[in-house]
């Protein structure tokens, strides 16, 4: 599991105040003064009546990418947080829900949210899984060293809520596993390694892919290896692409679609190191624990 994740047992309460699952939503986490709000564009009028908006967070906006399977995010601050989202309501076309994240104290300040701002834009940068739509960077303020380990912090419980709402592009795949945890492909020349996470799945630095994809692959596969291509996980080399780090998939079957450059049921073509299949060994644990 993530450092971020340790596997310590926390509550979420998630509250309705429209009664809608797919309207607004208020997270709330677990011996921490933060607050989530989730909210739709199409509900975003509405949504406004919340006080929340008048204080000051931090907040990402979720839309789809032309062209491209990751989704466009932009990471913002706000002092407090209506003025620009109300903003981005008007001039950014490509978002269709967004969440920010504020206190039930109100004890986040201007430069507090500038380091958090800054924090994930990088984080989303490292992880890419996703197309930033951020002009430039955004530098970190001089905070105090307790201001800075308290805003760390904010952030390891704001990553326990991502997933939580959808959103996983801040997941690091820095699980270490061991040797006999591993699972291969080896095709066409090919060798790639990676393991089998709650999140997905991990396909490990070094694992090679086949350059050429098949007539029938799918558009979203031959889209994701782009993105791949482009943000320099793929890089060719002697003739197939090289992972150039970790990268996390949503599933074990996107994984080897990627490195197969075909349509693949992950679950099959993914073996341990004595041939046994990913589904294979997945009945076998079913049955070791009824």
């Amino acid at each position: 599991m993530n450092d971020e994740r340790r596997a310590i047992p926390y509550s979420i309460k998630i509250f309705l105040p429209d009664g809608d699952p797919d309207g607004l939503r208020l997270i709330e986490k677990s011996n921490w003064t933060g607050i989530g709000i989730v909210f739709s564009r199409s509900g975003y009028k509405e949504a406004l009546k919340r006080e929340e908006f008048q204080r000051t967070g931090v907040y990402v906006l979720v839309g789809s990418s032309e062209g491209s399977s990751l989704p466009t995010i932009y990471i913002g601050e706000g002092d407090p947080v209506r003025p620009r989202l109300d903003s981005h309501y008007a001039k950014k076309d490509f978002w269709n829900w967004g969440v920010f994240f504020v206190t039930s104290n109100q004890s986040l300040n201007k430069a507090h949210v500038k380091y958090l701002e800054s924090r994930l834009i990088q984080r989303a940068k490292d992880v890419k899984q996703c197309n930033l739509d951020n002009a430039n960077d955004s530098s970190k303020p001089n905070l105090s060293e307790a201001d800075m380990a308290d805003m760390e912090s904010f952030i390891q419980d704001m990553l326990k809520v991502f997933p939580l709402v959808g959103l996983s592009i801040f997941e690091k795949p820095e699980q270490v596993v061991e040797e006999r945890e591993l699972l291969y492909i080896k095709a066409k020349g090919i060798i790639a390694k990676g393991y089998e996470t709650s999140s997905g799945f991990v396909v490990l630095k070094g694992s090679e892919s086949v350059i050429n994809e098949v007539p029938s692959i799918h558009d979203y596969l031959t889209s994701l290896r782009s993105d791949l291509i482009k943000k320099g996980v793929l890089q060719a080399k002697d003739g197939h692409y090289v992972f150039t780090e970790n990268y996390l998939f949503s599933s074990p079957s996107t994984a080897a679609g990627v490195v197969e450059s075909r349509n693949s049921n992950g679950r099959i073509c993914w073996k341990d190191s004595t041939g046994k299949t990913l589904k294979a060994i997945q009945i076998a644990r079913t049955k070791e624990e009824v």
